[in-house]
């Protein structure tokens, strides 16, 4: 119950909320009803990928392409991981835990998950049409190197045994 606190902390919010206002009450129930709905439509499909890739790709592979002596490989399958991706962040959650329990090092799952939040190739086709493209490549060219950055600043400052106590959290979770 402890760990769902602030999941009732936020509905009990929303009944507040209706207490004081029936109509901005009812739109908050309906769009967090709404953003539930699509969560929960998601999901599903994403365990089933992960499964999937649990299954597929042993232990050893991943630790080969994506571990600690990777290098740009291991970035470079973390970048197309992350642009040929399509849904919210929160999706990726699921997969990046996947890859770190698979062995995958660090910085390439935290480059992936940067990757996936901005430069998703349906997010850079719209960016595209609608910023153009000069907007696009600056925005690309500044993210990318900041995500590296980020990255393998994360992974310095991690050590292993918080990285353990991350991915026991996220198995209990």
């Amino acid at each position: 119950m402890k760990q769902y606190r602030w999941s009732f902390a936020l509905f009990l919010l929303i009944v507040l909320l209706y207490l004081f206002d029936q109509q901005l009450g009812r739109d908050a129930f309906f769009i967090t009803y709404d953003n539930l709905e699509q969560m929960l439509a998601l999901v599903p499909p994403i365990f089933i990928l992960m499964g999937l890739l649990d299954v597929w790709i042993p232990k050893e592979t991943l630790i080969r392409y994506m571990g600690p002596g990777s290098s740009y490989r291991g970035l470079a399958i973390a970048f197309l991981l992350g642009t040929a991706a399509a849904g919210p962040l929160y999706v990726a959650f699921p997969l990046a835990i996947l890859l770190l329990k698979k062995g995958a090092r660090l910085a390439n799952v935290v480059f992936f998950l940067g990757v996936w939040s901005s430069t998703k190739l349906p997010i850079v086709l719209f960016e595209i049409a609608s910023f153009g493209l000069t907007f696009t490549v600056i925005h690309i060219g500044i993210s990318i190197p900041a995500y590296l950055a980020t990255a393998y600043l994360i992974e310095k400052m991690v050590s292993d045994t918080e990285l353990r106590g991350i991915i026991q959290k996220a198995e209990v979770a």
